[in-house]
């Protein structure tokens, strides 16, 4: 089972942009689904980007679709979420999670169908 660790969060003002990694120990990203989710106080953990690392197929969120972009890198051990404009409403902890098992258009942002987990690292956009 993959290991995952996120850094590159921080306090960034809106229209900003910062840039997320999530790095992973014990096998390569090749064989899973990987998504970024976001947790803000009081709210519901939700997917905003995934890839599936093997074929590169992503999928965004309406509500980060044109800003955010999940990418790779060639050896498949760390992707990254390139957050573009940021917006206050996108102040929150982000997460990374892997699962080994094929998405649908409709599982992708499944968080109880991921069983690795980062720890999370927090972005905060002041306004």
């Amino acid at each position: 089972q993959v290991q995952l660790v996120e850094s590159g969060g921080g306090l960034v003002q809106a229209g900003g942009s910062l840039r997320l990694s999530c790095v992973a120990s014990g096998d390569t990203f090749r064989r899973y689904s990987v998504a970024w989710f976001r947790q803000a106080p009081g709210k519901e953990r939700e997917g905003v980007a995934g890839i599936y690392a093997g074929g590169g197929m992503t999928r965004y969120a309406d509500s980060v679709r044109g800003r955010f972009y999940i990418l790779q890198d060639g050896a498949k051990t760390t992707l990254y979420l390139q957050m573009n404009n940021l917006k206050p409403e996108d102040t929150a902890m982000y997460y990374c999670a892997a699962d080994g098992r094929a998405k649908s258009s409709s599982t992708w942002f499944d968080k109880n169908l991921y069983n690795s987990w980062g720890q999370g690292t927090p972005v905060t956009v002041s306004s």
